[in-house]
């Protein structure tokens, strides 16, 4: 997979989870992507202070990126 498909990929994940974090008043958005194997992301609105929004990035967010492209090794909110 290209840099430019990982990319894309992964903005599809973002896209399938995103109305889940819409309903709630929350948001998400790729910060970046480093060495095609570790995805920065950065939880927004409600998300920010929510106290379920390590699950939610563990079983949501990481699981549903390493669906989309099993490559990534790691997925990490950036405050």
């Amino acid at each position: 997979m290209t840099t430019l498909e990982i990319k894309e990929n992964v903005e599809k994940a973002l896209d399938e989870i995103r109305p889940f974090l819409n309903s709630d008043g929350g948001n998400i958005s790729l910060v970046e992507i480093i060495e095609d194997k570790h995805v920065k992301v950065r939880l927004e609105g409600a998300c920010t202070n929510c106290s379920l929004s390590i699950s939610t990035m563990k079983a949501g967010v990481e699981t549903t990126i390493k669906k989309y492209v099993p490559q990534i090794e790691t997925v990490e909110n950036i405050a």
